[in-house]
């Protein structure tokens, strides 16, 4: 086989990936090569539904005429302008709270409080997870039901001053041997649960004024960094009964598309051991060692044991905290991103594989737990559509001068071009030819349930990354808050020509059925998935009247203790090691 026919993990050729760019970009009709992994085909136009890939993908050109000018599109986007203030205000209490993943006491209850003073009402602890929550709104009919989605959990590590584009941590923990950062905003969530609930509100007070029928449903989406929150309230039927979902992200433009992104495996890696002293390491079984020697086979599956799209990273979370004193507990933890389920699968698979060698050389016990699992994202050719049609009739945000100075600043910071905060909406075009792997999201997996509609707005100015403090930064700044209200308005308005237009509707249904037709949608989750749970302070628990411990969930958790013994290093020698004198 010559190298340009090289199968890569995929079992696609070379040729077949360089056919496949040609034949798109040619306006043929694409061989069906995807068809062996059904979910990674499902969410590609290339290979089942050629219905959804349009025929000459070069040149396509957006329909227009679907966003509607109507009474109850002005009367939301009205209620955006008057009670923009309380909106920022929600976005910026969210940021000041900035609290981890699944601990989100003051900011779930704060969106909570938002939503239900604007006549939503409120039901905690969805699939078990006390953070988590639906608001419902309803009227007339009832039908059709929209789902929101609020997130607002922050990251380790991104704690940064608001407007600062130089880097200084809002929160500083002083230690001298290792000095750490708070957390903070740095994915935005502050203003994607802030723009999607004043954009919930704003529909429902249309949807009153204008006699308007539907539900609209709001969910609280605890741990999206963890890509926790979504999947597991999926798997227990929390988001089902839906007509359509509308969703949004921060980000560096302003854009929607009906592309796909990777599924991904969460495993965090526990290695037990000994105790040891670091002036006489002798007899000790090493886990600084174990996670040491992990990291490192896992460096060598990438040359021969992942494809174009596979993503893997890790980070070690517990391990030696003086030089001389060995751990006997120690903690890596894997995300696994591949195209499909079953991609992700395999690539984990190896990955657990490398933790049995390092423990095995190490004489360390390794044990493992599943921490999340999501899908592939499946897109919405209709409804990518309507929001681009909306985006471009309600126009891009308007960033000041002052705005602009400042996105140039933090780009200047980060050593990319001075380009400032887009103020362009992209073009909306269809996905890329041959799929290259990307991000993962716990949306995904609503999106194999309900038609999915995402976007994102300039959040963070071009160059800059997600995860980082320069996001952090824009969050609660002028600029951010232009973005946020720019999103509060496209889902706004897009959710209006969904209860509108039922048209729209039946075909982005009609759409979803056509592509998911093949496919049966299990969770990643295993079904003795355990919450990684942390106990509720009580006032949170007494203000959204829950009780601890949620059902099925057995509280204190197991406790991971090693009992480790030392190993033989065989029979003892004698002084000289020689044999004695007959």
């Amino acid at each position: 086989m010559c190298e340009t026919d090289h199968l890569d993990s995929s079992g696609y050729s070379r040729r077949d990936l360089l056919g496949l760019l040609g034949a798109a970009g040619a306006g043929l009709a694409v061989a069906p090569i995807l068809t062996s992994d059904p979910a990674l085909a499902a969410a590609s136009d290339l290979a089942l539904d050629p219905a959804t890939m349009p025929a000459d993908p070069v040149n396509y050109e957006a329909p227009t005429g679907l966003a509607v000018d109507s009474q109850a599109k002005d009367a939301a986007l009205s209620w955006i302008d008057r009670e923009s203030d309380r909106i920022i205000g929600l976005n910026d209490r969210i940021w000041e709270y900035a609290e981890p993943s699944l601990a989100e006491w003051n900011s779930s209850w704060t969106e909570a409080q938002f939503l239900k003073a604007n006549g939503f009402t409120i039901e905690w602890g969805s699939g078990g997870m006390p953070t988590a929550f639906v608001a419902t709104f309803s009227n007339g009919t009832g039908k059709p039901v929209i789902g929101f989605s609020g997130e607002y959990d922050a990251l380790p590590g991104l704690s940064q001053e608001k407007s600062n584009p130089q880097h200084s941590p809002l929160v500083y923990h002083h230690d001298p041997y290792s000095p750490t950062y708070g957390f903070g905003h740095g994915c935005g969530h502050c203003a994607l649960g802030a723009a999607a609930a004043g954009a919930a509100v704003a529909t429902a007070k249309a949807m009153k004024a204008r006699n308007l029928d539907g539900t609209i449903k709001f969910f609280g989406s605890t741990a999206e960094e963890q890509l926790v929150g979504k999947s597991v309230a999926v798997k227990a039927g929390v988001y089902r009964g839906l007509d359509a979902f509308v969703d949004w992200h921060p980000a560096t433009g302003n854009s929607t598309s009906w592309g796909s992104g990777n599924a991904m495996y969460s495993v965090a890696f526990q290695f037990l051991g000994t105790d040891g002293h670091g002036g006489s390491p002798l007899s000790t079984r090493s886990t600084q060692d174990a996670v040491t020697a992990m990291a490192m086979l896992t460096e060598f599956l990438r040359e021969s044991d992942m494809a174009h799209t596979a993503r893997m990273h890790h980070a070690i979370r517990e391990t030696g905290q003086a030089p001389n004193v060995f751990p006997t507990l120690s903690s890596i933890w894997y995300y696994a991103r591949e195209g499909s389920p079953a991609r992700a699968k395999i690539l984990m698979d190896k990955i657990v594989k490398c933790a049995e060698a390092a423990a095995l050389a190490t004489g360390t016990r390794m044990q493992y737990r599943i921490m999340g699992g999501v899908w592939n994202m499946l897109g919405n050719k209709r409804g990518a559509e309507l929001m681009y049609a909306n985006m471009t009739q309600v126009g891009a945000p308007t960033f000041s001068e002052a705005d602009q100075r400042f996105g140039k600043a933090l780009q200047r910071s980060n050593g990319s071009a001075e380009t400032g905060f887009s103020s362009t909406i992209s073009e909306l075009r269809p996905p890329a030819p041959v799929f290259m792997g990307g991000g993962s999201t716990d949306v995904a997996d609503i999106s194999w349930q309900v038609p999915t509609i995402s976007m994102g707005t300039a959040h963070q100015p071009g160059g800059t990354k997600n995860h980082s403090w320069h996001h952090t930064a824009t969050a609660a700044s002028h600029a951010g808050h232009v973005s946020m209200l720019a999103a509060a308005k496209y889902l706004a308005a897009t959710t209006v020509d969904l209860l509108t237009q039922p048209t729209v509707i039946a075909e982005m249904k009609e759409e979803f059925e056509r592509r998911t037709a093949k496919i049966k949608w299990k969770s990643m989750l295993p079904n003795d998935y355990e919450l990684p749970l942390y106990e509720p302070p009580k006032w949170f628990l007494e203000r959204t009247r829950q009780s601890w411990p949620p059902r099925g969930v057995t509280w204190p958790p197991r406790r991971v203790v090693s009992t480790e013994t030392a190993p033989d290093l065989g029979p003892s020698l004698p002084p000289s090691n020689l044999p004695p004198l007959e």
